[in-house]
Order: structure tokens, then sequence, then C-alpha cells
């Protein structure tokens, strides 16, 4: 099933646009955990870590999401495939990875600090606010970097019909 082309369009700026979002609520969710981690106020602790969690839960899972499902509506739906590029298959399974992650691991840690800072604890690990942020932020701009340089070729499956679908090879004859 091919795409058609304004289709192919809206969803790639859905892609875009969603791709972008997650990758602009990483870097901020890395400042809020910096400034949590290195101020000497309750209070901005608190705030940091409780901006943390707003986002956390209510952005982050889903912009990955939409994310992902329009990255995989493109790649099945273009003649880019799923299992025809390496960069694609590369794509696919970071951020199949980093969304699991966020829902698995960031998330949780991100509410584990704001139920300790919240009852009037101190922040109890402040790699619970900043380990999730790196990682996913570092994910976030290598599938970006993927993204725009494309730098692997195609797979086995993905040379196969583009062979035929070429024109003469280098020293063979033209057929008419």
């Amino acid at each position: 099933m091919r795409l058609s082309r304004p289709a192919r369009r809206a969803h790639l700026v859905i892609h875009v646009v969603a791709s972008a979002g997650w990758l602009g609520l990483g870097v901020g969710l890395l400042a809020l955990g910096v400034t949590a981690n290195t101020t000497a106020s309750p209070a901005a602790v608190e705030a940091s870590v409780r901006a943390m969690k707003l986002l956390a839960d209510r952005l982050v899972l889903p912009f990955a999401l939409l994310t992902l499902t329009s990255g995989l509506v493109l790649s099945l739906g273009t003649p880019w495939g799923l299992a025809r590029h390496r960069w694609v298959r590369t794509k696919f399974w970071l951020t199949l990875a980093t969304t699991t992650a966020t829902a698995f691991a960031l998330r949780p840690g991100v509410d584990a600090a704001a139920a300790a800072v919240t009852a009037g604890h101190p922040l109890p690990d402040g790699g619970d606010v900043l380990v999730g942020p790196v990682v996913s932020l570092s994910a976030y701009v290598l599938v970006t970097v993927i993204s725009v340089l494309k730098p692997w070729g195609p797979t086995r499956r993905g040379r196969c019909p583009r062979a035929g679908a070429r024109g003469p090879g280098r020293g063979e004859p033209a057929r008419v």
C-alpha cells in the first residue's frame, strides 16, 4: 500500500512535528533535572520535579507514541519501507526502545522523585531526574542525525526490488 502524495505529506508533517516536540520535551526535562540537582532551594527543587512530572505524565509518552506511529505509517506507505533500508530499521528500533524506556523507566523515576519531594523529603537520587532525560535526549539526537544523513544503504531485501527497477547497468547495452 502506498500513500498518496497529499497523505504522505500530511503524515510527514505530523511525524516531523511530533519528533521535534519529543526532542524539545527531552531538552526541557533535562533543563529541569539539572535545576533540581544543582539548586539549593527546596522550593526550586520541588517546582522543577513537579514540572518534570507534568511533562512526563501528560506530554512525553503521547509525543513518543505519535512519533512511533507516524514513522511506522510513513515507512510502510512509502518506497522507503520498514525493512528496505538499514537507517529506517535502525530509526524504528531506536524509537521503539526509547518509547519503551520512556514508559517504563523515565516516567516511574520522575514520579518517584516527585512523590518524595512533594512529601517534603529531599530529592532521593539525582540520577532519577537526570539519567532518563540524558539517555532519551541522546537517543532523540541520534535518531535525528540518522534521519538527516541516512547513513546506511539498503538491506538485502531493499536491494532485490531495486535491481530490476534500475535501467541498464554499466557496460550493458540499452534494450530497445
